[in-house]
């Protein structure tokens, strides 16, 4: 599998995905070879529907684990007091100004692999997270994405 360089977590999603990881390989693959055996035991395996679909569910039990251990063997540990705290880095909360409807967000910038828009942490790697890397309190910024040119003032990084 190629190697896709060093990937940046959080302590806390670190101990995450090294508890999914572990529950996968045990108790994952214990129930998977349950299930496989239940549909073996129903007979005529070219004919049987059930052993297809748990092999295939292991299939992807099994591709799951490989992702996951590729991606921590890649990991390392970024802490927070590490980074500067003049501009926006990663782990950094930023509070912007939506200069077009005048609405605030704080988003906390995090890595593609800890991203979710819905709780407001955000990728380095994103549109908006690239144009925020190093800007500082007091910023403009313009973004485009696909919705149009989104344009923030930075409020706030801490």
């Amino acid at each position: 599998m190629e190697s896709k360089g060093t990937v940046y977590l959080t302590r806390e999603r670190m101990m995450e995905l090294e508890k999914e990881l572990q529950q996968m390989k045990s108790r994952g693959r214990a129930e998977m070879a349950e299930k496989i055996a239940e549909a073996r035991s129903h007979g005529d395996l070219s004919e049987n529907a059930e052993y297809d679909a748990a092999k295939e569910e292991q299939g992807h039990l099994e591709l799951r684990i490989n992702k996951l251990e590729e991606l921590l063997s890649r990991a390392r540990i970024i802490e927070k007091s590490d980074l500067p705290k003049d501009a926006v880095y990663i782990l950094s909360d930023v509070t912007l100004e939506d200069l077009k409807n005048g609405g605030t967000v704080t988003y906390k910038m995090v890595s593609p692999e800890e991203a979710d828009f819905e709780k407001n942490k955000i990728a380095v790697t994103s549109p908006i997270g690239k144009a925020l890397m190093k800007k500082k309190k007091g910023d403009l910024i313009k973004v485009v994405v696909p919705a149009g040119t989104l344009e923030y003032r930075i409020l706030d990084v801490a």
